[in-house]
């Protein structure tokens, strides 16, 4: 019975997904790109890209991937010093010292 409800269900999809498709059909033959403006635009990008690559210097880059490496170090340092004062808290609040109950304790 679940199978016999899964595949209607199935059916049902796949035929109203056909069914927009086939709405649709005409846009879609419609549609033309535009192809002088594609590629005036991929020119555009290509100068600039030579541009770019004329100014960069491969020293700069290290620099700055070094520097934002050392900061993040920095970060995951900064995180586990947190980390290691709230357990460290946490552990001096659980453990007290009951040397002296347990004293008082033994001499009753």
């Amino acid at each position: 019975m679940m199978e016999l409800f899964f595949l209607l269900i199935f059916i049902s999809s796949f035929l109203g997904i056909v069914a927009i498709f086939v709405r649709k059909i005409p846009l879609i033959l419609s549609f033309e790109p535009p192809k002088e403006d594609v590629i005036s635009k991929l020119k555009e990008k290509v100068k600039n890209l030579v541009e770019i690559s004329n100014n960069f210097s491969f020293e700069i880059f290290l620099q700055k991937l070094i520097r934002r490496i050392r900061i993040l170090s920095l970060k995951i340092d900064n995180l586990t010093l947190k980390w290691l004062k709230k357990l460290r808290k946490k552990y001096s609040e659980g453990k007290k010292d009951n040397y002296w109950d347990n004293i008082k304790k033994e001499i009753k």
